[in-house]
């Protein structure tokens, strides 16, 4: 592992302010940067609809998916490039050929935008959508048991987050994988993966989880606008393609469509910032310099801790876990006090601290990462108090 001050340096964002918010979107490493500019420069000095960089593009976009590939320990003809967690998890909400009264499953934990796709998806073909109750297990009770108490034999999709974006929890998906192989060989797993890749290490080799939507510019900490969605082989002939365009189709000689692309490709659509390819991939080789997967989720664990165990000494603050989270992911918030979760967020930017406040539950999420420094933890508590003196 690298000395962690010397890898900073790689992150200009973090040279006049303590950042606390990578669950919503990570500071960009320098070369990642400069990859974006450097690839508009070949796009133009090439020709932008050109032969020869048609053919870059296409070295781009199999390096990148090779890259992403890696991360997870898959194939890469598993990986469809997306433009984040949302594309992702539509490409496999939508693909799936929902019948009346077939049922889909959510946790009382998933964003708003996968809850709202559901609702969607059950006003136009009369699914039912149901919702299981996890928050309440983020210190006791047993989720997996949770989510196997509420399948239904028509449950056609279960859909949930690896890591649940308001709490911290990490969920268990080989299991719950395990749990909707057993209820149904029609029951399909989605997992929304925004708070998992970049920040847990992570090996698909053997997991029987269906579809795994992710973005690049959380934990990974590359530019917003690229992801990606994993599609296990097995469960890729059940997922029609949502959105269609060139990239995902096989034409004649005529150029007519004959047929899907035999691997992720067939969910992807035409022209993407290719400029990002590139700057995702050098994001991804920064984390890799300093250590493995394994080695800085082992730092993203001390660093929650020690923000956890902080906060835990406050009496005017209550955290949502009882114990240190097992992920990056600090929620907390105010009791007993007349001020609101809000206006010590904008208190602590105000001070040049980034956090954030989230509605369900209320709350103050602080996300530490594997670089994030005890100085600056101990600087946002700091912080806190002062506001919580005035």
């Amino acid at each position: 592992m690298n000395n962690l001050y010397h890898h900073r340096q790689h992150f200009p964002a973090l040279a006049n302010k303590a950042y606390f918010n990578y669950g919503g979107q990570g500071t960009m490493p320098q070369a990642a940067i400069e990859a974006i500019t450097q690839a508009h420069a070949t796009i133009q000095e090439l020709g932008p609809f050109s032969n020869p960089v048609s053919s870059w593009i296409a070295q781009e976009y199999f390096a990148t998916r090779g890259a992403i590939a890696s991360e997870l320990n898959v194939s890469p003809d598993t990986i469809t490039l997306t433009e984040d967690v949302t594309v992702g998890c539509n490409i496999a909400m939508w693909g799936l050929n929902w019948q009346q009264g077939d049922h889909l499953l959510l946790s009382d934990c998933e964003h708003q935008g996968i809850v709202a796709t559901a609702q969607e998806i059950a006003r136009r073909f009369s699914v039912e959508v149901t919702t299981c109750p996890l928050l309440n297990t983020r210190n006791q009770g047993d989720p997996c048991a949770v989510i196997a108490q509420h399948l239904r034999p028509n449950t056609r999709l279960v859909a949930i987050s690896h890591i649940l974006w308001n709490t911290g929890q990490v969920l268990d998906i080989d299991k719950i994988a395990e749990l909707c192989i057993e209820n149904s060989s029609e029951t399909r797993l989605l997992v929304d993966a925004a708070q998992s890749v970049g920040s847990l290490p992570l090996d698909f080799s053997n997991s029987r989880v269906d579809f795994y939507a992710f973005t690049g510019h959380k934990w990974l900490c590359s530019p917003a606008g690229i992801g990606g969605l994993y599609v296990r082989a097995a469960a890729r002939e059940s997922l029609r393609p949502t959105f269609i365009g060139w990239r995902g189709i096989i034409t004649d000689s005529h150029g007519q469509p004959q047929d899907w692309q035999p691997d992720g490709r067939r969910y992807e659509v035409a022209t993407s910032d290719v400029t990002l390819y590139p700057a995702l991939r050098e994001a991804i080789a920064i984390h890799n310099q300093w250590g493995s997967t394994k080695e800085r989720y082992q730092q993203i664990l001390q660093k929650s801790a020690y923000l956890w165990q902080k906060l835990m000494k406050l009496p005017e603050i209550e955290c949502l876990r009882d114990s240190p989270p097992e992920s990056g992911l600090v929620s907390f918030r105010l009791q007993n006090t007349s001020s609101t979760n809000q206006k010590l967020v904008q208190y602590l930017e105000s001070q040049k601290i980034f956090t954030r406040t989230l509605a369900n539950p209320n709350c103050i999420r602080a996300c530490t990462h594997y670089f994030t420094l005890e100085s600056e933890i101990d600087k946002l508590v700091e912080t806190i108090q002062e506001f919580l003196g005035n």
